[in-house]
């Protein structure tokens, strides 16, 4: 008896160490934003939150917007004068000025990452038009779900190998990394699509330094390893299509200065010839096309000593640890870089095309 007394009682004080459930609100009481815009006006962020609506019939989407001295204080206004509270926690897409990336946006992404709010795992993108007139067309534009801004950058749906994916968590990242550097999709909203897409911001620690093109960014891409499979590429001679893509490194110093050797490795299928080039030609000039566009960008992001590509990691262990930090105003400068392009006509579906 005196066990089973021990036992009750144990029970009883282990309920009073649960917390429960006391603070959690229903899903029809939450607002959850699925993209979020921010822009610096006067001190104060700006913020516009697409939020999707729903009703036993139908999806809405509003826009909401509102001011403050830092996002929790415009959000809590907004909460204020809602009929159901706000959570970031699910937001997809997070849309900067670009007045403001170029002003630097450290606080904004410092304060993502302590306060917890929004994912990590959100994209960050920047806005070539005014924030308020980019939400203002989504909300004509946009989809019953709500969800083609997000779609845009959706690897599942429109993404495609000319576009830049950089989350929360990367950007902040490169703030503190001494040897890489990010770049960030430049959009704006399209004339007779949602979404017009113009490059890629250049971020070098927290400010947009320079951009670079569409073309750019998918060797950008191809750099990355990422997959640049679908891309298809006009010529005088002939239309090819990516079919897949990888790359090999070898970094070395020589007399103090870093050497970087490159291959990218293409394999193409070819769609369409104009006057029957030869094999060898079509190879010729899509390696020449590339290797050339590589050089532009590479001599662009050096001058403004942003890494994107990332070259630096191939160094850090050649570097004393101390001499880290000087990465992109002493060593990356000097960098000799050699990209070379090889090109693989995989198969030449019905053409008739002379090997020589």
């Amino acid at each position: 008896m005196r066990t089973l007394t021990l036992i009750i009682l144990t029970s009883l004080c282990s309920l009073l160490l649960l917390s429960g459930c006391w603070d959690t609100k229903d899903l029809n009481h939450r607002s959850l934003p699925i993209a979020m815009g921010v822009a610096l006006e006067d001190d104060n962020y700006e913020i516009h939150l697409q939020i999707p609506d729903t009703n036993q019939e139908s999806v809405e989407i509003k826009i909401v917007s509102e001011k403050g001295q830092s996002i929790s204080k415009a959000i809590d206004k907004l909460s204020a004068n809602m009929e159901s509270q706000i959570d970031l926690l699910h937001t997809k897409v997070i849309v900067i000025d670009k007045d403001l990336a170029t002003k630097g946006f450290k606080d904004l992404i410092s304060g993502f990452m302590r306060d917890r709010e929004v994912s990590p795992k959100a994209l960050v993108v920047v806005s070539d038009e005014k924030i308020e007139t980019l939400f203002s067309k989504l909300k004509n534009t946009t989809d019953p779900q709500g969800t083609n801004l997000f779609d845009f950058f959706d690897k599942e749906a429109g993404w495609n190998p000319q576009i830049s994916l950089t989350r929360v968590w990367q950007v902040y990242r490169s703030f503190y990394s001494y040897t890489k550097d990010v770049a960030i999709p430049i959009i704006k909203s399209g004339d007779s699509t949602t979404v017009e897409h113009l490059g890629s911001a250049v971020i070098k620690n927290d400010k947009m330094v320079e951009s670079i093109n569409t073309e750019e960014t998918l060797l950008l891409n191809a750099f990355y390893n990422e997959s640049t499979s679908g891309k298809v590429e006009v010529m005088d001679e002939a239309t090819l299509m990516i079919v897949s893509n990888s790359m090999d490194h070898k970094s070395q110093f020589i007399n103090q200065i870093p050497y970087l050797k490159s291959q990218l490795n293409l394999k193409v299928v070819l769609l369409e010839t104009t006057d029957n080039p030869t094999t060898k030609e079509i190879k010729t000039s899509l390696e020449t096309l590339l290797t050339e566009r590589f050089n532009e960008m590479f001599t662009k992001i050096q001058e403004s000593e942003a890494d994107i590509l990332g070259v630096g990691q191939y160094f850090r262990t050649k570097i004393p640890r101390e001499q880290l930090k000087n990465w992109r105003s002493e060593y990356y400068p000097n960098l000799r870089m050699d990209l070379q392009i090889h090109v693989v006509i995989q198969n030449e579906g019905q053409l008739k095309l002379v090997d020589h």
